[in-house]
């Protein structure tokens, strides 16, 4: 069961380096605040004390799944949190970012560690306009920014575990067909010129193996992952 047991302290540099592969699948980690919190590629991501969800996730994965896939399957299911949370619709900007009218709101982070994947999620839930930051390649947004109201963190948290329990167990059992759907219907980057890692085109779709599919001058090019940017 995803969510038991669970490390929780005040403050730490980033909940993914409080879990471990020796701990039970399952076990999550959680803070009011990270010093030093990670994002893809080596970013940073910052929060104001006590005002996002900040939760890493143990997963242990079988052998025939692509841990990358872990991403889009959190992914998934923070979005669903997020459009129950505002009741509007929410996207995904592959592969990791969860996205409200053209802002971010929330992204995750999966890392490999000895055979296990350490999933970090961050909402961001009641930060002010001026408490996000302003040099994001997306715009930020929270929740309270959009529809104005404080939210107690924890009956989102538990929201988002069983969803994310929900979403993982279709995965295990039938891969990333069997979210494909919902993950599909969300894609942000659809029909939108990109450029990834060099390669420059328009994003067709997130395929059903992961990958971006993207239109070149040359041909359809799917990537796994890299430096992405966008036409807003």
């Amino acid at each position: 069961m995803i969510g038991e047991p669970r490390v929780h302290v005040a403050e730490c540099e980033s909940t993914q380096l409080l879990l471990d592969a020796s701990m039970a699948e399952g076990t999550i980690a959680t803070t009011d605040h990270q010093t030093s919190g990670r994002g893809r590629l080596g970013r940073t991501w910052d929060d104001e004390p006590g005002t996002s969800l900040l939760c890493s996730v143990l997963l242990k994965p079988p052998a025939d799944r692509r841990a990358a896939e872990v991403t889009l399957v959190g992914g998934l299911a923070t979005a669903e949190i997020v459009e129950r949370a505002l009741g509007l619709s929410a996207q995904i900007k592959w592969p990791n970012d969860v996205m409200v009218d053209r802002r971010k709101v929330a992204g995750g982070l999966a890392e490999l560690l000895e055979g296990a994947v350490i999933l970090g999620i961050g909402i961001n839930v009641n930060q002010t306009r001026d408490q996000l930051p302003g040099d994001t390649r997306a715009p930020a947004a929270s929740l309270r920014t959009i529809d104005g109201r404080v939210r107690e963190r924890e009956p989102i948290l538990a929201d988002l575990l069983a969803t994310l329990e929900q979403a993982y167990e279709a995965w295990v059992a039938g891969g990333i067909d069997a979210l494909y759907g919902e993950i599909g219907a969300r894609d942000f980057l659809r029909g939108r010129r990109v450029s990834v890692n060099g390669t420059t085109g328009t994003a067709l779709m997130i395929a059903r193996d992961g990958r971006l599919e993207i239109e070149t001058a040359a041909g359809t090019v799917a990537v796994e992952g890299g430096e992405l940017t966008y036409e807003r």
